[in-house]
């Protein structure tokens, strides 16, 4: 306890202070160390020295935002994005964009390897273009008539940052972004989202797109429809209801598992779906794999993403999704795709789990950022599933959940993958196999 005062005298003192940057942590942020509290620092690079304000003050640890930079490190740029300095969609663009995807894969297995204490294997990274992949975004507005504005959140604020254009996101996304206040004049919801549909692949890129934004909005203002000549580009949905913008549902075609036929999954801007346009078919690929098998439960399920590929390798599928717009898409999907063996079940996880089976051949769980509630690990270690598919977009709590797993389970394989480029996130896919199974 002394000594946890300690520090939060020591850093009390401070205003600013001078500090260099060891690492990059899980979420992105930098680490460094005054007198060894660990203080971190947000858009920050490894090798920066740099002079920095302290905004938080724990018992253990701090966080600061730079003041300015006195030495770059290796690797720092600047910044693509113009709006990057003050918007807090993007978390990574001060980073060359190679360096990034190493750097958060080493954050992500010291974060397994000191919070889980589980034994891994090698791992796998997988990264895809790192401008122009994304599929959805979340916007907000403020103001009214011909006084609104649009844009993201400033980091850690409600503050908006009004902007023209994003770089990250998919073009048919991007291009809505310059007229949008106008386009709201007449109705201003306080949050827009939007999400587009068409083929997974083909439109991310490894350089940030060139600005074409003024021809989009003045084609759009003219009642043309305007679509990048892509095949992959499809059409675009907003929510909530705004007259003149697309609403409703869309549909996004995935490239079938092991070369089967294509799968199609309609969803809309309301209800979850993956991101990147370019690593959602690897994703599937890599999550449900070519094991076959007689049952399998695919846990907190979404639109059916995991469970349409599963009911192709199994003789019946369970997909368990809480959200109703979800789970309705879900059974539309498995109807349309002409899979007769994919039942949905619309509940919360924790209300549906006690009536998973004992030893089931899969269970794939893609939960939130909280990971697993006691109660889903205890059942799981309790059906013992012979082999169980982790899918997390959330280093820690992932950890957390495998450190209780592995009393049952090893860790058969690890794949990290870049679904969220610019941004200090990896999704990881850990295939895990009972332990008396695994010598077979």
């Amino acid at each position: 306890m002394r000594r946890r005062e300690a520090t939060a005298a020591r850093l009390a003192g401070l205003d600013e202070t001078e500090v260099e940057i060891e690492k990059l942590v899980a979420g992105g942020d930098g680490l460094g160390r005054i007198d060894g509290i660990p203080l971190f620092v947000s858009r920050s690079a490894p090798g920066d020295r740099l002079r920095v304000r302290i905004v938080e003050r724990r018992p253990d640890y701090g966080r600061a935002e730079i003041v300015e930079v006195l030495a770059p490190g290796p690797g720092r740029r600047e910044p693509p994005c113009p709006y990057f300095v003050r918007c807090g969609g993007c978390d990574l663009q001060h980073l060359e964009d190679g360096l990034q995807v190493r750097l958060k894969a080493a954050a992500t297995l010291e974060t397994l390897a000191r919070l889980g204490g589980v034994e891994l294997p090698e791992p796998e990274i997988v990264a895809g273009g790192p401008w122009a992949w994304r599929l959805r975004t979340q916007l907000h507005t403020e103001g009214e008539g011909e006084a609104v504005q649009v844009g993201y959140f400033a980091r850690g604020t409600h503050d908006l940052v009004p902007v023209a254009a994003c770089p990250i996101l998919v073009p048919e996304l991007e291009s809505l972004l310059p007229d949008l206040p106008l386009r709201l004049a007449e109705k201003t919801p306080r949050r827009l989202d939007l999400a587009a549909g068409g083929r997974a692949g083909g439109t991310a890129r490894d350089e940030p797109p060139e600005r074409r934004t003024a021809p989009a909005a003045a084609a759009r203002r003219a009642g043309i429809a305007l679509a990048p000549d892509d095949p992959a580009v499809g059409e675009v949905t907003v929510a909530p209801v705004v007259p003149g913008l697309p609403h409703g549902e869309i549909a996004l075609e995935l490239p079938g598992t092991g070369g089967g036929e294509s799968l199609t999954y309609a969803f809309d801007a309301r209800v979850f779906f993956q991101a990147h346009r370019d690593l959602v078919a690897e994703l599937v690929a890599r999550a449900v794999g070519p094991w076959e098998g007689d049952e399998a439960y695919d846990l907190y399920a979404g639109v059916g993403l995991f469970a349409l590929p599963l009911a192709r390798l199994h003789r019946r599928v369970v997909a368990v999704e809480g959200d109703a717009p979800a789970a309705r898409y879900a059974r539309l999907n498995a109807r349309r795709n002409r899979l007769g063996n994919v039942e949905v079940e619309r509940l919360a996880l924790d209300a549906w789990i006690a009536r998973l089976p004992a030893g089931a051949d899969r269970v794939i769980v893609d939960p939130p950022r909280g990971g697993l509630s006691r109660k889903v690990r205890a059942v799981l270690l309790e059906a013992r599933p012979r082999r169980l598919t982790y899918v997390s977009c959330h280093p820690a709590t992932l950890a957390r959940d495998l450190r209780f797993l592995v009393q049952l389970y090893r860790v058969e394989s690890l794949v990290l993958l870049d679904m969220f480029p610019q941004s200090g996130h990896l999704e990881t896919v850990v295939q895990l196999v009972l332990a008396e199974e695994a010598g077979r």
